[in-house]
């Protein structure tokens, strides 16, 4: 990992700070940290960070006010990193413009590959033109999906929101964004609809939609799809 990549981690536990900043030091990253919100402003403004570490419990002001403010003038990626394992607070989290929720405690690879994925999703600006994850493959540009090397057929909406996951692969997509995005923003955030669709999707899919492969259910927040293997 190049050490051009800058991250920076607003964390005002000192061991939290010194074990994460380690973490990524050891894999070649660049760290710079923050213990509080305003510090963490002024550092991300003159410092460009290609992705913050954000902890929501700042001693001087709270996380989310820290977030909406980046959120107000830098696409840079945002992963929260919290004891917080309430779902409304996810969901706030990622509504609000996170790109991910990391849960304390966390396993160091799970960190790593959070972050990976959301570097290569603001680095690529677009979604590739191919998903690719074990023996699924969508096609975006021809409008196909294929398992195995047979062809899958969706409904309308079962294929947007396939590709929408999928456009987003790695990330999780909160009920509320995937039925504004579907549904249009005066959509009632009532998730039954999503849910008829989502397990109509994991029958044509999945091997076992109760153990799924592909699609995965983040209990009380939304959805996350595999990660592309295709780049």
């Amino acid at each position: 990992m190049s050490a051009k990549v800058h991250i920076l981690l607003i964390e005002d536990e000192k061991s939290s700070c010194a074990y994460i900043a380690t973490l990524l030091a050891r894999d070649g990253y660049q760290i710079t940290s923050a213990t509080t919100g305003k510090e963490g402003l002024s550092l991300a403004a003159s410092r460009c960070p290609n992705l913050v570490l954000l902890d929501l419990g700042l001693p001087d002001m709270d996380g989310f006010q820290v977030l909406e403010q980046l959120r107000g003038w830098s696409h840079v990626p945002i992963i929260i990193v919290s004891a917080c394992n309430e779902e409304q607070e996810k969901v706030k989290a990622l509504d609000s413009g996170a790109d991910d929720y990391v849960t304390k405690p966390f396993y160091p690879n799970e960190l790593t590959a959070r972050i990976r994925t959301a570097l290569r999703h603001s680095r690529s600006g677009a979604p590739s033109q191919i998903y690719r994850a074990l023996n699924l493959e969508i096609n975006f540009d021809r409008r196909s999906i294929h398992l195995n090397g047979v062809q899958i057929h969706l409904t309308q909406i079962e294929y947007q929101l396939l590709t929408l996951l999928a456009e987003n692969a790695g990330r999780v997509l909160t009920y509320n964004a995937i039925l504004r995005h579907i549904w249009g923003p005066y959509a009632e955030e009532n998730n039954q609809i999503l849910r008829v669709n989502m397990a109509n999707i994991r029958r044509k899919i999945e091997k076992n939609p109760a153990q799924p492969q592909y699609v995965f259910t983040e209990v009380g927040v939304g959805y996350r799809i595999r990660e592309n293997e295709n780049g």
